[in-house]
């Protein structure tokens, strides 16, 4: 679906419409994010830009429609690793319990 450069950058970036904001990639000078928001019950994501400091603003040079496609979000099982000393403290154990020792 397509979106007004002005819509984007006044009603839905930096406001609670944005329900997912994240940092896809890094370039020389300029730090790429990916943002999604939702509108009328459905979900959008748009990709912004923004320099170091802040000297170009998003979709600057963007024509005036922003192609933003549907997105759907999606339940995943995340593993993280963390030493047993995290997790201790995680759960507010006192005493490392010897399963997670040495894991």
């Amino acid at each position: 679906m397509k979106f007004s450069k002005e819509f984007l950058l006044e009603e839905v970036l930096d406001s609670e419409k944005v329900v997912k904001h994240e940092i896809v990639g890094k370039r020389r000078w300029s730090v790429d994010y990916w943002a999604v928001f939702k509108h009328e019950g459905k979900f959008y994501g748009t990709s912004v830009g923004a320099t170091e400091r802040q000297d170009e603003s998003p979709y600057e040079y963007a024509p005036d429609e922003i192609e933003c496609p549907e997105v759907f979000p999606v339940h995943q099982l995340v593993i993280e690793y963390k030493t047993a000393e995290e997790i201790a403290a995680a759960q507010n154990i006192e005493e490392i319990p010897k399963s997670v020792q040495g894991v």
